[in-house]
């Protein structure tokens, strides 16, 4: 299973965010992110250690993969690295 990780390149990917405005602000901006791996059909996901973030992303995964006409299956957990919790949400091809 090949997962595309899209995380790491924002100062945001590490934020943990007060209000549910700002959340959807932040998953909702990360559509184009997205976009390339799901057109493509590649798995993608997102690690964060807020998960109020991988719960939006849940919810907009689907609709966006399926606007683009791709079928996915979303997938969410979370690990542990370095002592630092990581919520993570990734989409699986079906």
């Amino acid at each position: 299973m090949e997962i595309q990780w899209i995380n790491g390149q924002y100062a945001e990917d590490n934020r943990i965010f007060d209000m549910e405005m700002e959340v959807y602000e932040w998953s909702d901006s990360l559509y184009v992110d997205f976009l390339d791996c799901l057109v493509n059909k590649k798995n993608v996901g997102y690690a964060t250690p807020d998960e109020k973030v991988t719960a939006s992303l849940s919810e907009l995964l689907p609709k966006w993969a399926d606007y683009l006409n791709v079928k996915v299956a979303v997938h969410r957990d979370k690990i542990n690295v370095n002592d630092i919790i990581l919520y993570r949400v990734w989409t699986m091809n079906d």
